[in-house]
């Protein structure tokens, strides 16, 4: 018998790479909250049943319509931001094609310790994860404060672990498509930015290690 023939037809087959299952990027989250504080902070006004927000970003304007039936807490909690002038210079720092794409903290890090302690309840989930769809990422139950995506694809599968859509994108889906996606997943489960450098250096850290990021100019309600 022919030995070393055999064995390099074995070795030919150990060297056959082995195809690998695409891994399901994790749910739109936040870095682990901060402790909570001892009392409760004031609820937000409450918003009006329905209202438009006009978004304007380094890929173009897009708009959403905000439905307060949907999620009240949150939709209060969105308006409120919008109208104190939140969303300026704003990162869209984990832009996962195909999933979702996630933005919310802000540059100024004193004003991330500020959201940190006044997070919401949730809201029942009425409404599915579907295109275009804006839901509040969270940190767990009750996190909800400053931190959002938007639905790249039908994603059902959030709709059982808790996360309520409290508006949908009705123009401009094609900025939000374009959005730059080259970082990939955050860290530590990827090269992207850092959850928790963000919220504590703000978009210093985000200007010099990831320049790419496209970000909101600005958000206004359309009278």
């Amino acid at each position: 018998m022919n030995y070393p023939k055999y064995a390099s037809a074995l070795l030919a087959l150990l060297l056959i790479p082995v195809a690998c299952k695409e891994k399901t990027p994790a749910p739109p989250s936040e870095a682990a909250a901060p402790t909570p504080t001892p009392t409760p902070p004031p609820a937000d006004p409450a918003s009006p049943d329905s209202f438009r927000v006009k978004f304007a970003t380094t890929k173009g304007d897009f708009t959403v319509d905000v439905f307060r039936a949907w999620a009240p807490k949150g939709a209060d909690r969105f308006y409120r931001l919008v109208n104190e002038g939140y969303f300026k210079d704003v990162r869209f720092f984990r832009v996962l094609p195909g999933f979702m794409a996630q933005f919310g903290l802000s540059g100024d890090p004193a004003l991330n310790a500020k959201m940190d302690t006044l997070r919401i309840s949730d809201d029942p989930v009425r409404e599915s994860n579907k295109r275009g769809m804006v839901t509040f990422a969270t940190a767990g139950p009750n996190t909800r404060s400053n931190q959002f995506f938007i639905n790249y694809k039908d994603n059902a599968m959030l709709d059982g672990q808790g996360f309520a859509p409290f508006g949908k994108v009705v123009d401009g889906m094609k900025a939000v498509d374009a959005l730059y996606s080259g970082y990939g997943e955050g860290a530590p489960n990827g090269p992207g930015p850092e959850q928790e450098l963000i919220r504590n250096r703000g978009n210093a850290y985000l200007r010099t290690a990831f320049p790419k990021l496209d970000y909101i100019k600005s958000a206004t309600i359309v009278k």
